[in-house]
């Protein structure tokens, strides 16, 4: 069974959320996020204004990946997270 566009934005802000809030993740949250983003791309049902947004969630998604230090890289990005889960809550 796959997920809704809108399953899929709950799922990507619970990550983000998890970030933001416990201040550490993994390479797999991380390339969640990236097939999660992937896929809202891919669907017209996703607002074209929420584009860019997944497009920097990506960026950060990849820069955290290959990071030696996850957790500096989300603690590098508190303010982004903070922004983008406020963000996604208005598309929701």
């Amino acid at each position: 069974m796959s997920l809704s566009h809108q399953d899929q934005v709950n799922l990507l802000q619970d990550i983000l959320n998890n970030h933001l809030e416990d201040c550490c993740g993994s390479v797999a949250e991380y390339e969640q996020v990236e097939r999660l983003i992937k896929s809202l791309l891919a669907n017209n049902a996703v607002p074209q204004a929420m584009e860019p947004l997944l497009h920097d969630i990506y960026s950060y998604s990849q820069s955290g990946k290959n990071s030696s230090n996850s957790d500096s890289h989300i603690n590098a990005h508190q303010e982004q997270l903070s922004q983008w889960v406020q963000v996604i809550n208005t598309f929701s």
